[in-house]
C-alpha cells in the first residue's frame, strides 16, 4: 500500500525575521479615520451622554432694606430753592446760562419747567418773540410746552417754574432787583450766571 505525501514542513526560522518580530507582539489594530463631527458626537473620552440632571433650585431672594421715599424737589431746608452759581463775566453770562440750560435739559428736565431771565441784553428767542406782539409772547408762558425766555426787567410778571436760570449779563439795577424775585420763583433750582461777588452781595453772603 503507497504511503500518503509528506506535507512539506515549514521551519520557524523560514518564517523571517519580519514573522518573527510579529509573533512577539499583539497585531495592532487599523486607527480610525478622522472625519466632520458633529455637535451630537461625543467628544473621544467625554462623559457618556445621558438625561440632563436637574440644577440646584434657584436661592429664594432676601429681602432687603426698604426703598427710600422719594424727598420732595426742593431739598433745602428753610423751604428755598437750592441756589447754583456758576462765575461767568457780563460777556459770557448768556452763554454759561445756556451751557447751564442744556445740561439741564440733558438730565431730564422737561423744558416748561424752566425760566431764562437775563439782566441786560434780552435773549434773542425772547426779541424774536416780541416782534409778533406781547400777547403773543406771555400765551407761551401760560402754556408752558418749553423753555421760556424774559428780561429780567418783567421779572414781576414771569410765573414760578421748577427752575429759573438768571445770566447776569449787565444792568446792575436790573440785577439787583431781579435776583431776589427770581429766588421767589424758582420752585427747586436757582441757577445764578454772572461774578460771584455782585451775585453775593445781592443774596447775601451764604451765596
Amino acid at each position: 500500500m503507497p504511503l500518503p505525501p509528506e506535507e512539506p514542513q515549514i521551519h520557524e526560522s523560514a518564517q523571517g525575521p519580519s514573522a518573527t518580530a510579529a509573533a512577539g507582539r499583539p497585531a495592532s489594530t487599523p486607527r480610525p479615520v478622522p472625519g466632520p463631527r458633529s455637535a451630537a458626537t461625543p467628544r473621544p473620552g467625554g462623559p457618556v451622554p445621558g438625561p440632563a440632571r436637574p440644577g440646584p433650585p434657584a436661592p429664594r431672594p432676601v429681602p432687603g432694606p426698604p426703598a427710600p421715599k422719594s424727598r420732595p424737589e426742593n431739598r433745602s431746608g428753610d423751604g428755598s430753592p437750592q441756589l447754583q452759581l456758576i462765575p461767568a463775566s457780563a460777556d459770557g453770562a448768556l452763554d454759561a446760562a445756556e451751557e447751564a440750560l442744556d445740561l439741564l435739559l440733558d438730565s431730564g428736565r422737561s423744558p416748561g419747567e424752566v425760566l431764562v431771565l437775563t439782566t441786560g441784553d434780552r435773549h434773542p428767542w425772547t426779541a424774536h418773540e416780541l416782534s409778533f406782539g406781547e400777547s403773543s409772547y406771555w400765551a407761551q408762558q401760560e402754556t408752558a410746552e418749553d423753555v421760556f425766555f424774559a428780561d429780567a426787567a418783567s421779572v414781576e410778571r414771569v410765573t414760578a417754574r421748577p427752575v429759573v436760570i438768571v445770566a447776569v449779563n449787565g444792568g446792575d439795577d436790573v440785577a439787583a432787583r431781579a435776583l431776589p424775585v427770581a429766588r421767589s420763583r424758582a420752585g427747586a433750582l436757582l441757577v445764578v450766571c454772572g461774578d460771584p461777588e455782585r451775585v453775593g452781595t445781592v443774596l447775601g453772603a451764604g451765596v
